[in-house]
């Protein structure tokens, strides 16, 4: 098992705060998301065993790669998983900012593929296309990005991209993985083709195990393999009943036109992913815990993950090998805040989930 962290690029705090495009314009974080603070968080979770951190990325956040690339300067292991939205950019500039990341950072760039899935937030980007198109063209940018990293100069003609002689004048020695959500089967055929590490957002055990024989299934066919991740918050506590206060404590800090209006824009999208989290809940604020120990609430706010692991650390240790063994080999964790939460669950979740070193 290998476990990542999360940087909250648009503010931090002790309540439930949305990542991308917020509904909750109005309410100030109680700790921006300056590249001190981020760099504060970084360092807690490089300290607490985290291989690496995600930034989100959308029309409400701070551009991830220059974000990324100054805290890169104030950690020393800790690999950054930077989001970025095809069709924003082109491919060989991309390999471009790519080969200058790793070489800054010392090889410690991931690449996480967000294709979009707010219709009315890639229109005001400037994109029309529909949700297949976009996953059509997602395809082809992964296939002439992956064309780049050799050095060779190569030409591509495509529905989206035509390349005549391009690519990196030099070979990229440790090009970054690529990590790719989505729950469509548009979005599970580009991971079959062209992702590393195939992400899902956290739904119930037997859902996941669904997914997961698909995404392999599917892998397999195209005669690769496929590592599988899951995003998921955690509230963990010393004992069971100090974790469930805690979320209740989340909870009651989500005020009701709070979670209306979140619920409408969540509705807009044409997001899967969206949609079977929406459903975990379907907006009401009752009947949250939708598996043993799995909580929907975060998803009544924020758009995206919308689960949490609740529970003692033991009991979420059991979780997290649950879902290990249905094949899960990557684990995004997050919680609020997330300086201090990066420590407890270094302290007191980790060691009981990876082997201890000589």
């Amino acid at each position: 098992m290998r476990f990542h962290w999360f940087l909250p690029t648009t503010g931090d705090g002790h309540d439930v705060r949305t990542a991308i495009m917020s509904t909750d314009a109005s309410r100030s974080a109680s700790r921006p998301g300056s590249v001190r603070y981020l760099s504060q968080v970084a360092r807690a979770a490089e300290d607490a065993g985290f291989e690496a951190a995600l930034t989100p990325v959308g029309a409400g956040c701070p551009d991830p790669w220059i974000v990324c690339a100054a805290v890169a300067q104030h950690t020393d292991r800790l690999k950054l998983l930077v989001a970025f939205r095809p069709g924003f950019t082109l491919p060989t500039l991309l390999a471009q900012q790519a080969q200058t990341f790793q070489e800054i950072s010392g090889g410690r760039l991931l690449l996480n593929v967000v294709t979009g899935g707010d219709p009315v937030e890639q229109r005001g980007y400037g994109d029309f296309l529909d949700h297949d198109a976009r996953y059509d063209r997602t395809a082809e940018f992964l296939h002439a990005l992956r064309r780049t990293w050799t050095g060779d100069p190569f030409d591509f003609r495509g529905d989206h991209y035509t390349i005549e002689r391009g690519g990196l004048t030099t070979p990229l020695t440790d090009p970054p993985q690529i990590y790719f959500g989505g729950a469509s089967p548009a979005a599970e055929r580009v991971a079959a083709e062209h992702a590393d590490v195939a992400l899902m957002w956290g739904e119930p055990p037997a859902a996941i195990a669904e997914r997961a024989a698909k995404l392999r299934a599917a892998a397999a066919a195209n005669g690769r393999a496929l590592r599988l991740g899951i995003r998921l918050h955690v509230i963990a506590r010393d004992s069971s009943q100090e974790a469930w206060a805690e979320a209740d404590r989340l909870l009651a800090g989500m005020d009701p036109a709070r979670i209306q209006a979140a619920q409408r824009r969540f509705a807009r999208f044409d997001s899967t992913g969206q949609s079977r989290m929406t459903a975990l809940h379907g907006g009401d604020t009752r009947s949250l815990e939708v598996s043993p120990g799995l909580w929907a609430g975060v998803g009544l706010v924020r758009e995206g993950a919308g689960t949490a692991l609740v529970g003692s650390y033991a009991e979420v240790a059991a979780l997290i090998r649950e879902y290990a063994d249905l094949g899960i080999e990557e684990f995004i964790l997050s919680g609020w805040p997330h300086l201090e939460e990066a420590y407890r669950l270094g302290e007191y979740l980790l060691p009981a989930l990876t082997p201890a070193t000589a």
